[in-house]
């Protein structure tokens, strides 16, 4: 598919009818068509890896044409200059994590930018760096845990931030953390009970929110039956 058939296969799949409900999902509508995950990975599978394209389709500015540029870009050919200026565009939560899981955590520069952001003000480029350390403990099936256990102490430094979609991003990324190994479990646990006793209500969130799933006996059975294979 060419660029201009791309636009026009989005054009065509408009729904305004869904934006409603992406609006309530705290999606921001602005520039978006309705068009579902689904079927924007449908629309990838035609189109194949293109990084030509996917830099064209970020410069629609199209929500969905940004979402699906994340999908076929190629990380390889990804530069860091590239990447900051996709997450100085971000201003919807599901962009930014779309971006992070589809693209960014296969960058040579995925674990430097977790660093980086996490400590940027801007609510969607802090939020990336938070996803990208939730992405990295989701996808990347090789690191020690030693190197997650780094992304621990910029946890902390930053759970004082309330912002919604900032806060959540830190609970996402603390939880999986804890949920790679028994090491990591303990580690995590012990980071949310020391935000618990901090004076900040959304310090205490966080802890609340990732305690509740790093005891649970779900993810214990699960890292327990893991770890002993």
């Amino acid at each position: 598919m060419t660029y201009e058939e791309v636009l026009q296969t989005l054009e065509q799949l408009r729904n305004p009818e869904a934006l409603d409900g992406m609006a309530r999902f705290g999606i921001t509508t602005v520039h978006a068509y309705g068009i579902s995950i689904p079927t924007l990975r449908a629309i990838a599978r035609r189109v194949g890896r293109d990084h030509n394209m996917a830099l064209q389709l970020w410069s629609s500015r199209i929500h969905e044409a940004r979402i699906l540029a994340s999908i076929v870009a190629d990380p390889h050919l990804l530069t860091e200059e590239q990447m900051e200026q996709w997450v100085r565009d971000f201003n919807s939560w599901d962009l930014c994590d779309q971006c992070c899981n589809n693209l960014f955590r296969k960058t040579v520069y995925a674990w430097q930018k977790a660093i980086e952001w996490s400590a940027r003000a801007e609510e969607y480029v802090k939020r990336a760096g938070f996803v990208l350390m939730a992405s990295l403990a989701v996808g990347d099936k090789t690191s020690s845990d030693a190197r997650f256990l780094e992304f621990l102490p910029v946890i902390q430094r930053e759970a004082t931030d309330g912002r919604k979609m900032v806060k959540k991003a830190i609970s996402w990324a603390l939880r999986q953390i804890g949920k790679r190994s028994q090491a990591l479990n303990v580690a995590a646990s012990q980071t949310a009970s020391q935000l618990r006793q901090m004076d900040s209500p959304p310090a205490r969130w966080i802890a609340a929110d990732a305690l509740r799933e790093l005891r649970s006996a779900a993810v214990q059975r699960r890292i327990g039956v893991r770890d002993s294979i």
